[in-house]
């Protein structure tokens, strides 16, 4: 079986307000990568995610350009420990 690995990735740019979550949702489903996604009040979007190490990287690599309506300026990734599992990958207000 293979390993699952954690992500916590920030993308700054304009990235709220062109289905910047929901896009990522929709990666991450293709991928089979669990967690979730949420906008900041500095105008970046967190994400958690959780998956096989070469998904997660799939995953990442997309977070550098996002749905066509973005614009990525900058993304901070940091791997972590899974402390915790999630099901499925949610977008949380």
């Amino acid at each position: 079986m293979n390993e699952q690995k954690q992500v916590h990735v920030w993308v700054s740019g304009i990235v709220q307000g062109v289905f910047f979550r929901a896009h990522t949702r929709q990666v991450a489903q293709s991928l089979h990568v669990s967690g979730w996604v949420r906008n900041l009040h500095d105008g970046r979007v967190e994400i958690t995610a959780q998956g096989t190490q070469d998904a997660l990287e799939r995953f990442v690599e997309w977070c550098h350009h996002g749905p066509s309506m973005s614009r990525v300026d900058k993304i901070d990734v940091r791997w972590e420990d899974v402390t915790q599992t999630f099901d499925d990958f949610e977008i949380r207000y």
